[in-house]
């Protein structure tokens, strides 16, 4: 059974993508290469994984991606860097 993850990427131009895989490397890879990665972030590259979490199942990934998605920038920031919140 493959492992699954929720990531979130820092795009050039400062925005948050997020998404999930079962291969954090070839994902991140994939999405500054040029034909690959999402449509969102082909023209935001250079792209950096800035958080990762894991998940028990694809099912519970796609659930936890829609839940940051749905976070406000401010959120995902205190998600991506905690100790920020506690300042």
């Amino acid at each position: 059974m493959s492992q699954w993850f929720v990531y979130i990427l820092r795009c050039a131009d400062d925005s948050l993508y997020t998404g999930v895989t079962t291969d954090l490397e070839r994902r991140l890879r994939e999405h500054n290469e040029a034909k690959l990665g999402a449509k969102y972030t082909r023209n935001r590259r250079p792209v950096k994984l800035v958080y990762s979490e894991k998940a028990e199942n694809r099912s519970e990934a796609c659930k936890r991606e829609s839940a940051i998605k749905r976070l406000s920038k401010k959120q995902k920031t205190e998600l991506i860097n905690p100790h920020i919140a506690q300042l």
